[in-house]
């Protein structure tokens, strides 16, 4: 029997203390069975170089709970360890077994699948456990060894019996952490951290039922079976040739078993220079109303869960994606908690962005009309990436499209191409109408539609910020809600429309409207138009309410607009025959009734009209009706 103190060094004293950066406690469980799964991936490859003799079987990992001992076991098939190894990688805090073994035989392995790269690992039992035993047998021709610690740096080993290869770890649960003796919690933290384990994961027993015979003469039986936790070999970790679609269905509903609804398309990302990265990418059917929400990314290292938390790995749009990236050269902190910002990250990051970028480009030209139907699901994350990255911008410009109120697609260069001769301002430049809500703006796009202007429809949650980016990346273009006053500014196709109304009438008619609307908040301006466009029509300056929506949706209080009044223009066609008969009508009191009425409805058109006025102009309604 051996007795000594854990032996520790000046150089290894930093990790000890990087120890207590565990975020938390339940990480005990993933960094044992981690460290279980490369002892049998160790031991696997050894059998390959034909140290190892005989057959080693299948190899497994399996964690037992006994809540009357108040005990959790993790025990393997794998490696083992002998005296002198545990004294080395145990006794020794923070020297890495795995890391060594990969080290030592890295010019024979191609791959042997060792997930360890940390020393700490086996002491985050300590976080749970009050008292650590190891039962541990080597594959060499050793005697089995016994080590126990309570947690301080005294330590025994001693030899003991041990029948068959492998490790046994026992903790001896503190009584703080009685809740990791329920088989509930222990099951959701192997689902969580061991899902894709590249080993089989055993957790109990359950019962299947079979069916033996054959037609109506067939019974059930029923069997008690090993019940293994893990897929061992997720869609991510084979090659895309050997994959199907319904395959990839199917790894997204193991991902995700309570989302019911199936991804537009997948992502397989399978990259092994200048780093190592696998993964899928999902990507969601998100609609107008979509609630942004980020973590539906998993993020692992050689197959073992890292976080849901990509910022950082992944850029910002692609976080409201679907999937799983792995990668061993994302560096991790000592939990594998946090993630550290380098050159690979930075690699990684773009490479994402490029295979995302050229997937849809791909769809685009393989089948348009399949991508367009597509486009309202999807839309949303293309126009927060063109908004938030350059690069994506610059190749999404080949594919992002843009839909009219009468439904039909275009591609940027498309619209433009379409528009350029109709649609200019009064400075030359290309004006694009668009609406945000074709329902409310209706009777704007309909007068917008018989001047044989297009409107686009742009009704995304980002809208005034993407705006503001395509007008800065693009030349000579400015855009124009096709309720705003900047409408008026175009410059008509065809003969003028010349005024019916003389300049005093003009000046008369704006006294009157200002006795009926407040002029702090109207500003009353005439326009020759059509008779057969609206008499009076309310419009808002485009400036000042694109200003005030981005201050809404970026954070508020931008440069104090979210404190300012609204002001409105009146617009007044003088060539529409009720402001002629206003202008006719003598009677000040019935002038004023009119012109109430009259602006009451261009109110409503707009939404404007609203609590007390609503009610008081639906009752008037009802009179007339009577």
């Amino acid at each position: 029997m051996a007795t000594g103190k854990i032996k520790v060094t000046t150089e290894n004293i930093f990790p000890i203390i990087k120890k207590f950066l565990y975020s938390d406690h339940e990480i005990f469980l993933r960094e044992l069975v981690s460290n279980a799964v490369d002892a049998t991936s160790k031991l696997k490859a050894l059998s390959s170089l034909g140290e190892v003799k005989g057959d080693v079987g299948a190899p497994l990992v399996e964690v037992k709970v006994d809540k009357k001992a108040k005990t959790i076991t993790i025990s393997d098939n794998g490696i083992g360890m002998t005296s002198e190894e545990v004294k080395k990688y145990i006794n020794q805090v923070a020297f890495s077994g795995a890391e060594e073994f990969v080290k030592k035989y890295d010019d024979k392995l191609d791959d042997a699948g060792i997930i360890g790269h940390f020393g700490l690992g086996f002491y985050s039992a300590f976080m749970v456990a009050e008292n650590v035993e190891i039962f541990t047998k080597s594959y060499q021709d050793e005697p089995a060894v016994k080590w126990s610690c309570d947690g301080s740096p005294k330590f025994k080993l001693n030899e003991t019996d041990k029948e068959t290869r492998g490790t046994d770890i026992v903790l001896h649960i503190a009584e703080d952490s009685v809740e990791f003796l329920e088989d509930a919690r222990i099951s959701e933290l192997l689902n969580k951290y061991c899902k894709f384990l590249p080993v089989e994961i055993k957790f109990g027993t359950k019962e299947i039922t079979n069916k033996e015979g054959e037609g109506d003469d067939a019974k059930e039986v029923k069997e008690t079976v090993d019940n293994i936790i893990n897929n061992p070999t997720p869609a991510w970790t084979k090659s895309p040739s050997s994959l199907k679609d319904d395959d990839y269905k199917s790894f997204h509903r193991e991902l995700y078993p309570m989302n019911f609804e199936e991804p537009l398309f997948h992502i397989h990302l399978n990259v092994d220079y200048p780093f190592n990265l696998t993964g899928i990418l999902y990507f969601p059917k998100l609609k107008q109303n979509v609630d942004m929400n980020k973590n539906r990314i998993q993020l692992y290292c050689n197959q073992v869960f890292v976080t849901d938390s990509v910022e950082g790995i992944v850029p910002e749009f692609l976080t409201m994606l679907q999937g799983v990236i792995d990668s061993p050269d994302i560096p991790l902190n000592v939990s594998r908690s946090y993630l550290q910002s380098d050159a690979n990250v930075k690699k990684i990051s773009s490479h994402i962005t490029k295979k995302v970028a050229d997937k849809l480009n791909e769809m685009f030209k393989g089948d348009r009309k399949a991508f367009e139907e597509k486009w309202e699901d999807m839309k949303v994350i293309v126009e927060y990436g063109m908004l938030t990255e350059k690069k994506f911008f610059d190749k999404a410009e080949k594919f992002a499209l843009y839909q009219n109120v009468d439904g039909a697609y275009s591609t940027w260069a498309e619209y433009l191409d379409k528009i350029k001769v109709n649609q200019v301002d009064k400075d030359g430049k290309t004006v694009v109408l668009y609406t945000n809500d074709k329902e409310a703006q209706h009777s704007y796009i309909t007068e917008a539609k018989e001047k044989s202007y297009d409107v686009l429809v742009l009704d995304g949650p980002i809208v005034s910020h993407l705006i503001q980016k395509l007008e800065t990346e693009k030349e000579n273009i400015s855009f124009v809600r096709v309720d705003a006053d900047a409408m008026d500014k175009l410059i008509q196709k065809g003969e003028e429309i010349p005024s019916v109304l003389s300049e005093a009438d003009e000046t008369s008619l704006k006294e009157t409207i200002e006795g009926v609307l407040p002029k702090e908040q109207y500003t009353v301006q005439f326009e020759s138009m059509s008779p057969t466009s609206s008499p009076f029509t309310i419009t808002q300056s485009e400036f000042m309410r694109r200003m005030k929506e981005m201050s809404a949706t970026g954070g508020g209080g931008m440069f104090g607009m979210n404190n300012m009044p609204e002001i409105y223009n009146l617009v007044v066609n003088g060539n529409h025959p009720l402001v002629s008969k206003v202008i006719g009508e003598k009677d000040a009191d019935a002038q004023k009734t009119m012109l109430k009425e009259a602006t009451d409805l261009a109110k409503l058109s707009q939404g404007l009209l609203k609590g007390e006025e609503l009610t008081l102009f639906i009752k008037n309604r009802y009179k007339d009706l009577v």
